[in-house]
């Protein structure tokens, strides 16, 4: 008979020590996914910027083709890298928290800095296209994107940087590694990059391409 109670006591413990735990596991994910959430998010503002970025690089490339005639390659370089990165935009755009869409899209965005970089530096050597009022405007407008995605991108990195720090403690990383969660990747940009550097997927959209010929 008295063992009837102790029994009864027995599973009421195992009962609540599971409810605990599930309860523990539950709070463990809804913050993973909460920290996730406003990880990509923040990217949102990012490629806001991005896109009026790349709207304004063929407008510049077409002032300056009308000067730097024996530019062509640094010019259809410019193109290529714009196209790379404004694809690249779109995919991570559409699904955030892809880490291998982010690296390409920070390798992408590298490799247009070079470019863009270097024919920044060929301008000087053309007296009267930097005199042009709409290649001034269009360099003013330019700048003052970047200086938006560069905050925009501090953010993001803030956000990625909370993410990871949740994902990669104890207990968490059990729960992490449960449900497959996967680290943030940060977008750093590391200077000067190769143009082609980034893998574009035969899925994104062309549509974002800009043909230099047509300009």
């Amino acid at each position: 008979m008295t063992q009837t109670p102790i029994l009864l006591i027995a599973i009421l413990l195992l009962v609540g020590f599971l409810l605990l735990i599930g309860l523990w596991m539950v709070g463990v994910y809804n913050k993973l996914v909460r920290t996730r959430n406003a990880k990509d998010n923040n990217y949102s503002q990012i490629g806001i910027q991005l896109t009026r970025k790349y709207e304004l690089i063929p407008n510049l490339v077409k002032i300056a083709k009308g000067y730097m005639k024996h530019e062509r390659e640094t010019l259809e370089a410019v193109i290529q890298a714009r196209n790379q990165a404004a694809n690249a935009n779109a995919t991570v755009s559409e699904n955030p928290g892809d880490p291998e869409a982010m690296k390409n899209m920070v390798a992408a965005e590298n490799s247009l800095g070079g470019v863009m970089g270097r024919l920044f530096a060929l301008t000087e050597s053309y007296p009267d296209l930097k005199a042009n009022e709409n290649m001034m405007q269009l360099t003013e407008e330019l700048t003052s994107t970047e200086n938006k995605v560069t905050f925009a991108r501090q953010a993001f990195n803030d956000s990625v940087m909370t993410f990871n720090n949740a994902l990669q403690q104890f207990p968490n990383n059990m729960i992490a590694g449960f449900f497959k969660f996967e680290e943030g990747v940060f977008f750093e940009v590391e200077g000067l990059g190769d143009v082609g550097k980034a893998v574009i997927t035969a899925d994104q959209k062309k549509s974002l391409n800009v043909d230099f010929d047509d300009m």
